[in-house]
């Protein structure tokens, strides 16, 4: 009796007539196309808001580094971009230039006092990245007091490899790294280079220029 009471009642609550059924299709048709067309313009948006790659970043790429304690970073966009940069080429094992030149590095580090790892940074990078791993170059980076902002930076060779490629530093063997500081403002487009072991003084005010943009 319930059953027969509750299925008349079910078919009026249903009961939808051919009129409004067309309605109610040309609703949910109207309503899709709205949609679809919110999120085309959305997406062209978006696509447009987005910058096309400056030349540097075409220049030097992303390749995947990874620095002295542990962390991965993207060559041009975590190490180079908006920032000026002194960069050497060396190896951990190296007795005869790299202490010198990275004695000078140091100095200049403490030359620039706050400057570092804000708008300045130092950055080291191995030629030998098969021996040179990040606990290694944690080690090797106290030798030299390295503060935050001095990058020592290793990785998979042949990513290692394209990074100094770039720079002009790359060597077939270790022993041939070059003893080249390049110096770079970025975001001006102005880079120099100086000789890694000349009088540190020398090298701070070559630094300055750089920064300055002169």
């Amino acid at each position: 009796m319930k059953a027969q009471i509750e299925r008349p009642l079910l078919n009026r609550i249903l009961k939808i007539n051919k009129i409004d059924r067309i309605h109610l299709v040309q609703s949910c048709k109207s309503g899709l196309i709205v949609l679809c067309l919110l999120f085309f313009f959305a997406s062209v948006a978006a696509g447009q808001q987005q910058p096309a790659p400056s030349a540097a970043a075409k220049y030097f790429s992303d390749v995947e580094l990874i620095n002295q304690d542990g962390q991965k970073m993207h060559f041009y966009s975590d190490v180079l971009k908006g920032k000026v940069v002194i960069i050497n080429a060396f190896f951990s094992t190296c007795t005869s230039v790299c202490p010198p030149m990275n004695r000078n590095l140091e100095k200049i580090q403490d030359a620039l006092g706050d400057r570092l790892g804000k708008e300045v940074f130092l950055v080291s990078i191995s030629v030998d990245p098969e021996t040179d791993t990040p606990t290694r170059l944690k080690d090797y980076s106290r030798r030299f007091h390295a503060k935050p902002g001095w990058l020592f930076l290793t990785g998979k060779k042949e990513n290692v490899d394209w990074a100094l490629y770039k720079l002009g530093q790359y060597v077939e063997t270790k022993n041939d790294h070059t003893t080249v500081l390049i110096i770079g403002n970025e975001p001006k487009g102005l880079w120099k280079k100086a000789f890694g072991l000349a009088k540190s003084d020398e090298l701070i005010r070559i630094v300055d220029d750089v920064i300055n943009d002169r």
